[in-house]
């Protein structure tokens, strides 16, 4: 199956191929794919997958944000990590926020790096993710809840919040994320025990044959008088039980 993948822009391209051709390698291996082609005239990419069954489909699908991410700035062997089952893929638009005004979406990209990249570095720490920032997009990978979070940092920052507003939440965030791990760290699904029928036996002597005796009693005096053997039954002694006469 030929399956055409997003475009890389043209000084993009010679990363994804990567020298003598290396990192397209090792995109064509990671993926499984069969064929991976790249045109380095028009950045136009396609790859071609084999028979069903010679291929992860979930890689097949995970494939083209691997490709956009690389496109986007993001360093080849961070944007791999797509192709893992708890890596995800998402792109912040900051023209969404500024529009096209170049002096806006250089400020914009100002306060998501911040001074020395730091503001960028704490929003990577608390949430566990990668970022890369590329002309108007911010490109992130991550696991899904430390993905969400920074996300949602990126377009606070974007939409104009405080650094100081925004690194609050994602350590809110975090403390929250880590007591609901440890809650269900601490969640144990034990078998149904049996408690033992001579538990209560040790502690008070003689009650187990006590509750015997009252449960003989109430079902003798269930006992229908003209069912012959159920009385025959009744009257019968049992071993620890017996019968004295004496006269008044």
């Amino acid at each position: 199956m030929r399956q055409p993948l997003p475009r890389v822009p043209m000084n993009r391209v010679a990363v994804l191929i990567g020298s003598k051709g290396t990192t397209a390698k090792s995109l064509r291996n990671a993926s499984g794919c069969k064929e991976f082609n790249i045109d380095s005239e028009t950045g136009d990419v396609e790859v071609v997958w084999g028979d069903p069954g010679t291929y992860d489909p979930v890689k097949a699908m995970k494939f083209p944000n691997v490709i956009k991410a690389i496109g986007r700035g993001m360093a080849p062997k961070a944007a791999i990590q797509l192709l893992e089952d708890n890596h995800f893929f998402e792109l912040v638009d900051i023209r969404k926020f500024v529009g096209k005004r170049s002096n806006q979406q250089r400020r914009i990209r100002g306060r998501i790096i911040g001074s020395q990249g730091k503001i960028r570095k704490l929003i990577e720490g608390l949430t566990d993710t990668q970022i890369t920032i590329y002309n108007s997009t911010v490109v992130l990978v991550g696991e899904e809840e430390g993905l969400s979070a920074a996300r949602q940092a990126v377009e606070m920052i974007a939409g104009g919040a405080e650094h100081g507003t925004v690194l609050n939440f994602l350590e809110r965030d975090r403390r929250r994320s880590r007591i609901v791990n440890r809650q269900l760290d601490s969640i144990e699904i034990r078998e149904d025990i049996a408690v033992p029928s001579t538990g209560f036996e040790g502690l008070v002597p003689g009650l187990s044959d006590l509750s015997e005796r009252r449960n003989r009693r109430m079902r003798a005096a269930q006992v229908d008088p003209e069912d012959e053997e159920a009385v025959i039954e009744m009257m019968e002694l049992a071993e620890d039980e017996e019968v004295s006469w004496g006269e008044e």
